[in-house]
């Protein structure tokens, strides 16, 4: 095929890479040591891939020692002789919270100039884009009280990353802290890091002290941050006492499906959370889509299930050759839409509907004055959703995503019109495509101006993955770059362009 020219750069990818050392092997496939991999584009004719493990701490113990010994989520491993580097199993604090890993598998994040893999706990690892090389490893309890953190953060015009993590420790006072990575650092202090110049932008308190909610993203519009404190959390006591169970973090979290799911709104010109009270049934959750305000609305998009069953389907004994036919979901990712009136009628009856926009989502107040949202269902079955970043915390029309069946591995990309509620999609028989990545193209003049980039693993080992380009608007093919090698399936990725990459001499 052919390849716009003005695509150049990197497309860097993320995921479970190794899932065996020596005799020991991994409970579940989103434990595996992670794999970083990269495809770099030149003058719209050449594609070049490499991969690499990220040395991790956790990596170079593992190998050293020809086993697993640094725990992971669903896999406790013991015992530990790296506590050297890991210090020891447990830090008595007002909680005990275990030392985590540094396996950052999940996903990739941009800071100031640099380039970091991170995954879910507090420590992130600096990587060279373009050798894959890894370098210094950040722990965020050093800047911030948090013990876990989102693999998901956003950028705001000026370039600098929100994210948030929960905070565990602070005297029995559990709550998620927002924060904010500036991408520059004064003048005089070239030589610091921007972490050194994190500030905590608000924190809100959890609803339960010993159970904090499990959230992997958070949404985002011009003038609030949205976090929904879903019923799916963890047991702060039994994760402290696990590495003695003998039992994997994973089982420590719990969901309760008669519980509510609430919505918090912080305002980040006050930094000060909306004091109405947002709610909705029990749903468990990974990944926003997108959020954006209209008229006095905050209108979110998430892709939701009934329940936990997602996170079981991945433990490798299901993970087996009729992985296809044995494992149904049973819970169907749904993409909803909330619709939440800040601004209302304040005299509004019990059981009115406050939603004054156009939608089939509503928002009933309550007897106790809280209000009760019901979405808009706005599709089902995609999942890993991705939007033109451009559009982030704006009205927007298209979602793009990996579509799945009745399988959580999913086996075609899509491409979503929220308004239209058209489907567009890209699949071939055998192939498992990633999350698909939307890069815009240098003159757009409309939101899906640009391409899709995808990569595809084939069914047969004997197949070569290749790196699918599409067109973002009419979804056709436009060029795929076979690799001959065997490439894993991953999780997350950015593209990297070639402006934002620094000269190879610095």
């Amino acid at each position: 095929g052919q390849l716009p020219t003005w695509l150049q750069g990197i497309l860097l990818r993320n995921g479970p890479g190794m899932h065996t050392i020596g005799d020991s092997k991994y409970n579940h496939w989103f434990d595996g040591l992670a794999l970083l991999h990269a495809f770099t584009f030149k003058n719209g004719e050449l594609v070049y891939y490499r991969s690499k493990y990220l040395r991790s701490d956790t990596y170079n113990c593992n190998i050293e020692a020809n086993r697993i010994v640094v725990s992971e989520f669903g896999t406790m491993a013991y015992p530990d002789p790296c506590k050297n580097i890991f210090a020891k199993a447990f830090s008595y604090l007002s909680h005990t919270i275990p030392e985590f890993t540094d396996n950052c598998l999940i996903n990739i994040m941009k800071s100031g100039d640099d380039f970091y893999a991170t995954s879910e706990t507090n420590f992130i690892r600096k990587i060279n884009p373009q050798t894959l090389e890894t370098l210094e490893k950040v722990d965020y309890t050093k800047y911030v009280a948090v013990n876990v953190t989102t693999s998901h953060p956003h950028y705001d015009s000026a370039g600098n990353t929100l994210n948030m993590g929960t905070s565990i420790v602070d005297k029995g006072k559990t709550k998620y802290v927002l924060f904010k990575i500036p991408s520059t650092v004064p003048e005089h202090e070239k030589k610091k890091s921007c972490f050194k110049h994190l500030e905590v932008v608000c924190s809100i308190p959890s609803r339960s002290l010993l159970h904090p909610s499990y959230y992997h993203s958070f949404g985002i519009t011009e003038n609030y941050i949205i976090f929904v404190e879903q019923p799916f959390r963890l047991d702060i006591v039994k994760m402290a006492t696990a590495y003695i169970r003998g039992v994997s973090w994973a089982s420590c979290l719990a969901f309760n499906k008669d519980d509510k799911t609430w919505f918090h709104f912080v305002d980040r010109k006050t930094k000060k959370e909306v004091s109405t009270k947002f709610y909705t049934d029990a749903l468990v959750f990974f990944h926003h889509i997108n959020a954006y305000e209209e008229d006095g609305h905050i209108i979110f998009d998430i892709i939701a299930y009934k329940d936990n069953s997602l996170y079981d389907m991945f433990y490798l004994k299901n993970l087996t050759k009729d992985f296809e036919e044995k494992n149904k979901l049973t819970s169907f990712p749904t993409c909803k839409r909330f619709v939440v009136p800040l601004q209302y009628d304040k005299d509004a009856g019990v059981g009115s509907n406050l939603v004054t926009l156009p939608s089939t989502a509503t928002a009933v107040k309550d007897k106790d004055g809280n209000i009760y949202c019901q979405p808009e269902v706005l599709c089902e079955g995609i999942e890993l959703p991705r939007i033109n970043y451009g559009y982030n915390g704006k009205k927007y029309k298209y979602v793009y995503g990996t579509k799945v069946q009745w399988s959580p591995v999913p086996t075609k990309i899509a491409k979503f019109n929220t308004q239209t509620k058209e489907m567009l999609d890209w699949g071939e028989d055998h192939c498992w495509p990633s999350e698909p990545i939307f890069v815009p193209s240098p003159d757009a003049r409309e939101e899906d101006d640009g391409v899709i980039l995808t990569c595809v693993v084939k069914t047969d080992p004997k197949e070569p993955p290749f790196l699918l380009v599409l067109d973002a608007k009419t979804f056709t093919e436009l060029g795929r770059a076979a690799v001959d090698v065997e490439m894993h399936l991953d999780l997350h990725g950015i593209f990297i362009p070639e402006q934002d990459l620094k000269a190879e001499t610095e």
